[in-house]
């Protein structure tokens, strides 16, 4: 994947074509600097640390499903059972009103029919990304199998019954995170985040059905999907799932250029 990234420009040419370089723009010649290009030209790709680096697997795009679903469902499991730490991790990739981008690692709640679902605080930022532009991205990357899944589409509010039931389910700790809230807000010191999680854990013991008033759940519906299977010969299969636009339920499918 990393492999496909475009040269960058140099800073004599700025990419926007002015005349002036991009703030940052030069390269720092710095020790530290030094050792940082020295371990980036290193790293290896799909280097899983056994050996004998990524077995890849097969992938035939002529047998795939008529939709993304169940394609998803079969990568996760293959993800899982290969031992992909946490491949239920996702980022999640919004724009505010003025159409500027933000992305961060969440977790994935469920996929079904109705979308892929995650859940935040309505009043951090994401939440506002959202509340002003209610489109998204998710993206997987899945190193252990060389694989990486990307969906893009509207996003809505989960039913407060599901996103109840949903956070109820999970750890005692889930449920006092969601309830000291002011995710995003500035901090002013540890002490007080200290203070705050010890009153949210005692009231997520003493009441482990209190609500989470702004814990909300989202749901991205995609209108496309992509799967990423890596190759050994950077010959990588690109599949891209689009919605139809008269018929939701109908997808069409094609390939990409690597």
């Amino acid at each position: 994947m990393a492999e496909n990234a475009p040269e960058p420009a140099s800073s004599s040419s700025p990419p926007d074509g002015s005349s002036t370089p991009p703030r940052g723009s030069g390269h720092d010649s710095g020790p530290a600097a030094g050792r940082f290009r020295a371990l980036l030209r290193e790293a290896r790709v799909w280097d899983t640390g056994d050996g004998g680096g990524t077995s890849f697997p097969a992938f035939d795009p002529a047998s795939t499903p008529e939709s993304p679903l169940p394609l998803f469902y079969e990568w996760f499991a293959d993800a899982a059972a290969s031992g992909q730490a946490e491949p239920h991790a996702m980022t999640l990739a919004t724009a505010d009103a003025d159409g500027r981008p933000d992305a961060r690692t969440v977790m994935l709640h469920d996929a079904d029919a109705c979308g892929w679902h995650f859940a935040t605080h309505s009043t951090s930022r994401k939440g506002r990304h959202l509340a002003a532009n209610p489109y998204a991205s998710l993206t997987f990357y899945w190193n252990a199998r060389a694989r990486a899944v990307r969906l893009r589409g509207p996003v809505v509010p989960a039913y407060a019954s599901e996103t109840s039931a949903d956070l109820h389910a999970r750890s005692t700790g889930a449920l006092a995170a969601a309830l000291a809230g002011r995710q995003s807000d500035v901090l002013d010191s540890r002490d007080t985040l200290a203070r705050a999680y010890d009153a949210a854990w005692q009231r997520a013991r003493r009441d482990p059905e209190a609500e989470a008033t702004t814990w909300t759940g989202y749901v991205v519906t995609p209108d496309e999907a992509e799967f990423f299977q890596g190759d050994a010969h950077r010959q990588h299969v690109r599949l891209r799932y689009r919605r139809g636009t008269t018929d939701s339920d109908v997808w069409t499918k094609d390939l990409l250029w690597p």
